[in-house]
């Protein structure tokens, strides 16, 4: 074989190899989907599976917690909180996102009730959530504010699964990628363009980051004789998080438009206020004095 061959092979060789580690990550090819647990008369989504993962390790996490110095509360109260909540998070979630997202769901309200076609906002779960604490701690006589702060805690498990089940069922994909991306991806339905995974992007930023952060601050320092602290730092934790997700997040195709118009998505305006009270939260605990062990460890009965 020639050298003139030889390099002609090489070259061809080089550019293939190159032109493969160019080509976008295919998430048909990654072999996953929806489905976690298919059992043909029953199929378990994983979707589904996130939002009952989320409840329960947040609830065995607040069970834990309850039984540490200077609760606010008692295992009763956590119990009625996990049912109150697990409302408000199903309930709010979904009204949420037909009054953010997609109002026409109004028009024949049964569909609010399609729970399994996805169509979940995590601004109108927050709301409904805090209603629910907001019930137990009025009803039971519990500082609300401290009670926030331990729920805050449990929040980014369910938002860690979240994400990932979004990323699982292949939506809610992110924008489109420059070719500097090489982690980008073509997902169904987003047409040929490689985009940013920004599920993944959520799930390490609202979730595992956000989640550590909280457990530190409650297991390893005395945050939570701070009240206000634990919660100012979730809630602007991941209002942060969220806006600088939505750079890289597909608008939802209905509010395409919005976002032009505005600037921001509709994401990223939600996000705005929960910025000024979770630092107003954080500043008020930060300025005030801590709790002491016999104040902070009163439970009413």
């Amino acid at each position: 074989m020639s050298p003139a061959t030889v390099l002609a092979v090489t070259s061809a060789a080089a550019t293939a190899v190159q032109g493969a580690a160019a080509a976008p990550i295919r998430w048909e090819n990654l072999g996953i989907g929806p489905i976690a647990l298919d059992l043909g008369f029953f199929a378990l989504k994983w979707y589904s599976l996130a939002y009952l993962g989320g409840i329960i390790l947040g609830y065995w996490h607040l069970s834990k917690m309850v039984r540490q110095p200077g609760s606010p509360m008692a295992q009763r109260h956590a119990d009625d909180l996990f049912f109150y909540a697990t409302l408000g998070i199903i309930l709010g979630g979904r009204l949420g996102y037909a009054i953010f997202y997609a109002p026409e769901l109004f028009a024949n309200p049964l569909n609010l009730l399609k729970l399994w076609e996805g169509g979940m906002s995590f601004h109108g779960g927050l709301m409904g959530t805090v209603m629910a604490i907001a019930w137990v701690s009025w009803r039971a006589k519990l500082n609300f504010v401290r009670v926030c702060d331990y729920i805050s805690v449990c929040v980014p498990f369910g938002l860690l699964f979240g994400r990932l089940a979004n990323f699982m069922n292949g939506e809610l994909w992110g924008r489109e990628a420059g070719p500097g991306v090489p982690w980008a991806m073509v997902f169904p339905g987003g047409g040929p363009i490689a985009r940013h995974p920004s599920q993944l992007y959520e799930a390490l930023l609202e979730g595992l980051i956000l989640m550590i952060v909280l457990l530190v601050l409650f297991w390893q320092t005395k945050a939570r004789w701070r009240p206000g602290l634990l919660v100012g730092t979730f809630t602007l934790g991941y209002a942060l998080a969220r806006f600088t997700v939505e750079f890289y997040r597909e608008p939802d195709a209905q509010l395409m438009d919005f976002a032009m118009r505005t600037g921001f998505s509709m994401g990223q305006w939600l996000t705005i206020p929960m910025m000024a009270v979770g630092l107003f939260f954080l500043l008020r605990a930060l300025i005030r004095k801590p709790l002491g062990a016999a104040a902070a460890g009163a439970v009413p009965a």
